[in-house]
């Protein structure tokens, strides 16, 4: 089934005729905020009844646009965000990439600026792993780029778009392996306001739904047990400590699960208890420790991969 995901900004008023719709067309509320007379949600429906959805939020004179990036979860990688080092664009990609739905956490590398000490660890590839995408922000020389920074992402196995100053030819992000390349981007000392630049940003997004589009096609070849929203619903209902807990956006639906805020080895035992229907969540997903935090890792087992462990 294909789903497409929006974002709903308008008066709190009689929001909840847009909830429960959303309900009844088999959809999932990804997250509802309401801060004085205004309410922002977040949700994904199946594609067929997107125009039922338009003429809802058209009665209630609201506003709705798509989030094509909604249920990921991005990196966006510097070599450093120490502030003598910091580029401003950096900010504005990681803003943008978060209004087109996507949860984007900004890394900065240990070691990653200049050329003779330009290193990334291992934890910090393992870091960027957990993502489903990265975009990789890289500054404004040429041979920098293509001698030494390129070390940055040899071992990563995750789909990611490189940002750079200076063009390249096709051969040289060949030789580096680089699928997608948006030039013009480096290190600057200003924000992102003009058209142009805005642009810039635009190319970034759909190189990036273009990673996530690959990546959704591989699954939809052997496809999940259940969805990653369907996990977070029963999570937030089955876990007494949820309301307890502080981070922002406590659950993170990604392409292949879920990233859940709590201590892995305190809440292993209950979220593997979890029910989804006649299973029990460890049955359908495995569970592991995060880097970040120790959080709790969720990767939902595929039909190929249950069938293997003879668990359906």
């Amino acid at each position: 089934m294909s789903l497409k995901s929006y974002t709903f900004e308008g008066a709190a008023y009689r929001h909840e005729l847009l909830m429960e719709l959303i309900e009844d067309l088999g959809g999932w509320t990804i997250s509802k905020k309401i801060l004085a007379q205004e309410c922002t949600i977040t949700f994904t429906i199946p594609e067929r009844d997107s125009s039922l959805i338009r003429d809802l939020i058209l009665q209630l004179q609201a506003a709705y646009r798509e989030s094509p990036l909604l249920g990921t979860e991005i990196a966006t990688v510097s070599p450093t965000i120490a502030r003598h080092h910091l580029p401003h664009v950096l900010c504005d990609v990681g803003e943008f990439v978060r209004r087109m739905g996507a949860k984007n956490n900004m890394i900065g590398l240990g070691r990653g600026v200049g050329q003779r000490i330009c290193q990334i660890t291992t934890r910090e590839t393992k870091l960027i792993e957990e993502h489903d995408a990265a975009i990789i922000v890289l500054g404004n020389f040429k041979h920098c780029i293509l001698n030494y920074k390129s070390k940055l992402i040899s071992d990563l196995t995750i789909p990611y778009v490189v940002t750079g100053g200076p063009e390249l030819t096709q051969d040289e992000l060949d030789s580096l392996g680089i699928k997608y390349y948006i030039p013009g981007i480096g290190r600057l000392p200003f924000r992102f306001t003009l058209l142009s630049q805005i642009d810039k940003l635009d190319e970034i997004i759909q190189a990036l739904i273009g990673c996530i589009g690959e990546r959704r096609s591989l699954i939809d070849s052997d496809p999940l047990l259940i969805s990653p929203f369907a996990i977070k619903d029963e999570i937030e209902r089955q876990l007494p400590e949820y309301d307890e807990i502080a981070s922002p956006a406590p659950i993170v639906p990604k392409l292949r699960g879920v990233r859940v805020k709590v201590p892995y080895s305190q809440f292993k035992d209950k979220l593997g208890e979890i029910m989804l229907g006649d299973y029990k969540l460890k049955e359908l997903a495995r569970l592991k420790p995060s880097i970040w935090k120790e959080y709790t890792l969720i990767d939902i087992l595929t039909h190929s991969e249950a069938k293997h462990l003879k668990i359906m």
